[in-house]
């Protein structure tokens, strides 16, 4: 996760960099359940309205929190499917409270209700995001129910009127970047605590048109508009969180920025970007799915390196020896193309691999969705760019498009 607004601010108030930080375990994002409510087509679950067997039990659940916590992993995000869906939802988000983890609730909205908001209340989440694809009608087509979009934003302001932290989730794609302004300009008008852009993991074109690339482009517009919105508030006085996620790009981007408009703070935020580190999948980053799958994010569902029925998660996480996984954990990572010549490459760490495993079979390769152009990563006029296979060509490791999106 990319945080905006917290870079943003030391640029507006300087202070001494911090050294980096270790967490003393991974983020888990939790795949509590596989059913919805919803058919989204950016589903990266491949969720329905249907019970799925083989899911974890209560008891299960409670045994892999405990393990979790010896393991000192510090936040749990609870997620699905609709995890509001799971008859033991707040029993589950109860115990894992009364554990000290940070606990975030991953929903679409709909089912934060007048029967259930005194209950998400009463757990006390840390957070809860909400997934908005675009205002009303572009949000209902997405979701493919008409009226989701407002009851989500319901969702949404009963839950600021309990004060529970809430924020809304987008997922930036082709057909609804148009609809970002409007996105922007619904949380300032609701006061709404958080914004969270995913970048969809796009399989990209390679590098062949990347400076003239359409998506590229709508990328670079979709963060231009971020950056100037959150300096325009924080300038204002307005702390709202404005956060990205999916493209480590975005911090070398923001270095690019601030050379612009805050150039005598730019080393300064070059070494907090080193510090950051980019992408930690496999390391800082972990999931769990519906049948206790582990995979080192969850863009990697069709890669298992576990079962917490079988193993403790912190056995899998702690012992692995998966060839994945010691090139996730390793600095700098094994990347190579574009990626590995990249200037930047302390920054963003590689950037998300599963975009690379998707198109080429091999996860060390340069990153399809990179909307950087040579020159801005440090590139000679003669090097030579990998060819990537165009994206209707599929690897034989290929994963399926529509599974690709956000939590």
């Amino acid at each position: 996760m990319f945080r905006i607004t917290q870079y943003m601010e030391s640029l507006l108030h300087p202070s001494p960099v911090p050294p980096a930080r270790k967490p003393p375990g991974p983020v888990v994002i939790w795949n509590l359940i596989r059913r919805c409510n919803l058919t989204c087509k950016h589903c990266y679950s491949i969720s329905a309205d249907i019970d799925f067997p083989g899911e974890l039990s209560t008891a299960e659940v409670f045994k892999v929190i405990d393990d979790l916590k010896q393991f000192r992993v510090p936040v749990l995000i609870l997620s699905g499917g609709e995890p509001l869906l799971r008859p033991d939802i707040f029993e589950i988000s109860h115990y894992a409270k009364a554990k000290g983890f940070y606990v975030g609730l991953s929903s679409n909205g709909t089912l934060i209700t007048d029967d259930n908001i005194e209950q998400i209340a009463a757990v006390g989440y840390d957070y809860v995001g909400v997934s908005l694809d675009g205002i009303k009608d572009t949000h209902d087509r997405f979701r493919q129910k008409a009226g989701a979009f407002d009851e989500s934003l319901a969702g949404i302001e009963r839950c600021r009127q309990k004060g529970i932290k809430v924020g809304v989730r987008f997922t930036l794609t082709q057909d609804n970047s148009h609809e970002l302004p409007a996105l922007l300009d619904l949380c300032a008008e609701r006061d709404i605590d958080k914004f969270y852009l995913s970048h969809l993991n796009y399989s990209g074109r390679g590098n062949r048109h990347r400076k003239n690339d359409v998506f590229h482009q709508t990328t670079r517009q979709a963060m231009d508009l971020l950056f100037s919105r959150c300096w325009d508030e924080l300038q204002r006085g307005i702390h709202r969180e404005y956060v990205t996620g999916n493209n480590d790009a975005d911090g070398p981007y923001l270095l690019q920025w601030a050379e612009q408009h805050v150039p005598d703070q730019v080393e300064a935020l070059r070494q907090r970007l080193i510090n950051w580190g980019g992408n930690s999948s496999g390391q800082n980053i972990a999931n769990i799915d519906n049948l206790g799958n582990v995979h080192p994010d969850t863009f990697w569902w069709n890669y298992t390196l576990g079962n917490v029925r079988q193993t403790p998660f912190s056995e899998i996480w702690a012992h692995t020896q998966d060839p994945l996984m010691l090139g996730f954990r390793q600095k700098p990572r094994p990347v190579h193309g574009r990626c590995g010549a990249c200037q930047h490459l302390a920054i963003c760490g590689g950037n998300t691999r599963v975009r690379a495993y998707q198109m080429t079979g091999d996860p060390w390769a340069e990153d399809p969705a990179c909307y950087l152009d040579d020159a801005e990563i440090g590139l000679p006029d003669t090097y030579t760019a990998e060819r990537l296979p165009h994206p209707t060509t599929p690897s034989p490791n290929r994963i399926p498009s529509e599974t690709i999106s956000n939590v």
